[in-house]
């Protein structure tokens, strides 16, 4: 069966070759190309839609079919005007790692299979307590697909070890601001709507001490089981970090799990700034991270933290009989034992390889110069009298709208200008820039997470925003 599949070793290299320069290429002309694809149903389907064919064909006339059709009209995630959601800017050698391990196949998630996998997991894993003031010895973590799989892990820890088998009572605590993964990952726990507690924030979009300690008062006092908060340590929305000392002194006085959802701001330690903002993670019981934001690695890859790492283990150890000798010893950790995942690829291999090869001070610095580009755009903003301010630079994410000062919109107006704007930038392929809402507003938002992104790139963006708003005004008034 095997001969259908192999190709002769110069047949493999000279198509290998022409992937990397094609990928090396797209890495060397990044500025150059357009950031968005866009395309309907109709579209892709008159592209793509066929049946699974017979019979094949060459191999390098498939890839230039993917050339010109899939690539084209996928977006550049790692293109510097790439604004929108959380960007990917990834990185070169971490791309090259992923195709290593996937190239032999490895499979991460037992020691025995793969002992190289297990050991650069536990030692990428160690950096990161060690960035976080984790304890090494005792603590653990496991790497995931991303913040998504990583809060649902935490969650599933938190609910055994503070909850046991019978959750039926009891209540868990996020803020408005919180990610929707964690709603997610309660959901499919099982909690019902009524055990689940959404607070208001303030005007700084933190999560409000005061209405925290009573909800959880008056929980107690109704016979319910506070058993967990979820922080936001920088949300997607606005960046804004929740008081993660306030919260851990109010779970450790209740008894709660304190989980920290860093799936954005958690790189952002790295940073005398950051680390500032996040004062008080080192307290958490679970923390998640997502190395493929601001670690500027590769999809896929989140991470899971815990305090102490025989959480995960009796949590999710199970022990069938066709594993049976593969258990190793206690220091020979099994991956599959600490998550949900039996079958794993190799993700710490490109974490490792890229933090080896460019030298953690060359993420440090990229993640500082991210923060103070954000800080320098929202200085540049606030002497413009076009946009309006609407949540100031916070780890490396800014809200705004277009609102120019003598016009007196009413909010209406101004909340569909800015959505108009947004539209003709994606129309443009020029930025790829899209709209949140904040205090019931439309606002533009950037997130400048690509250290390849330079105020020359911003402002060049918000003239292209400056020139679609007049045009929209001119426009209404001559229809006036």
């Amino acid at each position: 069966m095997s001969a259908h599949f192999d190709l002769s070793k110069e047949e493999m290299k000279s198509y290998g070759y022409k992937i990397v320069d094609i990928i090396a290429e797209h890495w060397d002309t990044l500025e150059q190309q357009k950031p968005v694809a866009s395309a309907s149903r109709k579209e892709m389907d008159s592209i793509f839609l066929q049946e699974a064919p017979a019979e094949g064909m060459p191999a390098e006339k498939v890839l230039d079919f993917v050339m010109d059709n899939v690539i084209p009209n996928s977006t550049v995630i790692s293109h510097p005007k790439a604004y929108s959601f959380v960007p990917g800017p990834s990185n070169f050698i971490s791309t090259m790692a992923d195709s290593l391990a996937t190239g032999f196949n490895i499979f991460s998630g037992g020691w025995m299979v793969s002992p190289a996998a297990a050991e650069l997991e536990i030692v990428t894993m160690n950096w990161l307590l060690k960035m976080y003031n984790f304890p090494v010895e005792k603590g653990g973590g496991i790497f995931t697909s991303g913040g998504s799989m990583a809060n649902l892990t935490a969650l599933v820890t938190a609910r055994r070890i503070k909850c046991g088998d019978d959750f039926s009572k009891a209540v868990i605590y996020l803020s408005d601001q919180a990610h929707s993964s964690n709603i997610k990952a309660i959901r499919v726990l099982g909690f019902k709507k009524e055990q689940i507690r959404i607070l208001p924030t303030d005007i700084e979009f933190r999560i409000s001490i005061n209405k925290l300690k009573n909800a959880i008062a008056k929980d107690r006092l109704e016979g319910l089981q506070p058993f967990c908060y979820i922080a936001s340590a920088g949300t997607t929305n606005t960046g804004t970090v929740d008081p993660l000392d306030e919260i851990a002194d109010i779970c450790e006085e209740e008894n709660l799990w304190f989980h920290i959802d860093g799936a954005y701001g958690g790189a952002a330690i790295l940073s005398e700034k950051g680390a500032k903002a996040l004062r008080g993670i080192e307290r958490a019981d679970s923390l998640t991270v997502d190395p493929h934001k601001w670690f500027y690695q590769p999809y896929e890859i989140g991470c899971l933290l815990v305090k102490d790492a025989s959480w995960l283990s009796g949590t999710f150890s199970e022990k069938p009989e066709y594993l049976r000798d593969i258990e190793g010893n206690e220091s020979e950790i099994n991956f599959y034992d600490y998550g949900i995942q039996l079958t794993r690829r190799f993700r710490a291999l490109k974490f490792y390889m890229s933090i080896k090869t460019y030298g953690l001070d060359a993420f440090r610095k990229a993640v500082s110069y991210n923060i103070q580009l954000a800080d320098d755009v929202e200085k540049m903003l606030r002497k413009s009298r076009n946009w309006e301010i609407i949540s100031p630079a916070t780890l490396a994410v800014i809200n705004f709208r277009y609102n120019p000062i003598g016009l007196n919109l009413e909010e209406e107006e101004i909340d569909k200008l800015n959505q108009e704007i947004s539209q003709k930038v994606m129309d443009s392929r020029e930025a790829f820039l899209v709209t949140t809402i904040l205090n019931k507003q439309v606002v533009l938002r950037m997130c400048l997470i690509n250290p390849k992104t330079t105020m020359e790139d911003v402002k060049e963006t918000l003239l292209l925003c400056n020139k679609f708003g007049e045009e929209i005004l001119n426009n209404k008034q001559k229809g006036a």
